[in-house]
């Protein structure tokens, strides 16, 4: 793996490097300018990921200004909202979020769900004129990469039926008690670099008597542990915080591996849960 500022990067199948490690925003919880801010300046994170659903563009743009740093030397992740999925909403809705964060471009934006928050003729169809958007904004440098996020395997197959570009990446809830290794083995086969959200599984997994264990043979917190392992199996992860404390915690995983019979223990957990959206029954 390549790295920036000591952290690792994986290569999409454009020949991008995008920091495996990132900072993720949200409106559950608040955003905090502060944790943001300092984040950029004081841990080295390059890496933040958003979505016009989170509803903080505008504080993130201001975090990222008063940061001091250059637009070039970020990655910004934004996300596409279902409600605005179309050939020409799309198109506009890309516009509409570079406009509120101040910047000219994304390094990364993605179909955030594999179902449209609209009328359509199918599902299918919707996400193939969508994707040709996308594709279209590609192109023209407004997005340097594309791709979805919540899609299943059956989901992108279509897409590669219907679209000329492949997805370059695919973003998916990933922790201890969710682990996709038959979608994450597709990804891989089909050059989709495999990003994970919720790595804590929304504190769920934090009391896991497992990963105590595990934490206090490292001297670790149990948060570090599972980022640590979500890190460790290749997936490009984006725990969010809102504090300054967590954030520093978070980011200090580049600092340490695992055995691997504990990776081993953790892959183990798998039960299937979802603590977020559950794409599995959209057609």
């Amino acid at each position: 793996m390549a790295s920036v500022l000591g952290c690792p990067t994986v290569p999409l199948a454009n020949g991008l490097q995008i920091p495996i490690f990132g900072l993720g925003t949200s409106h559950d919880g608040g955003y905090s300018h502060d944790a943001v801010v300092y984040a950029l300046t004081e841990c080295g994170v390059r890496h933040l990921d958003t979505a016009k659903h989170y509803g903080c563009e505008e504080m993130l743009g201001k975090s990222i200004r008063d940061s001091g740093l250059a637009r070039s030397d970020l990655w910004l992740t934004n996300k596409l909202w279902p409600g605005d999925y179309g050939y020409e909403d799309t198109k506009k809705a890309c516009m509409d979020s570079c406009s509120r964060m101040g910047v000219e471009y994304f390094d990364l934006y993605l179909m955030h769900w594999p179902g449209p928050k609209k009328p359509c003729r199918s599902n299918r169809e919707m996400r193939a004129d969508t994707w040709r958007a996308l594709e279209e904004l590609y192109k023209e440098g407004l997005c340097r990469s594309i791709a979805v996020s919540n899609f299943m395997i059956h989901h992108l197959e279509q897409l590669k039926e219907d679209c000329a570009i492949v997805p370059h990446l695919n973003q998916v809830e990933y922790h201890p008690f969710q682990q996709s290794n038959e979608l994450i083995e597709y990804c891989r086969h089909e050059g989709i670099a495999f990003q994970g959200y919720c790595p804590l599984a929304k504190g769920q997994v934090l009391s896991s008597p497992t990963i105590i264990q595990v934490a206090q043979k490292y001297g670790r917190t149990p948060a570090q542990i599972c980022i640590r392992w979500s890190v460790q199996n290749g997936a490009i992860t984006i725990p969010k915080s809102t504090k300054k404390e967590h954030v520093a915690e978070n980011y200090q995983v580049l600092g340490f591996q695992l055995d691997e019979e504990d990776m081993l223990v953790i892959n183990k957990m798998h039960d299937g849960r979802h603590v977020s959206w559950d794409p599995r029954d959209v057609e």
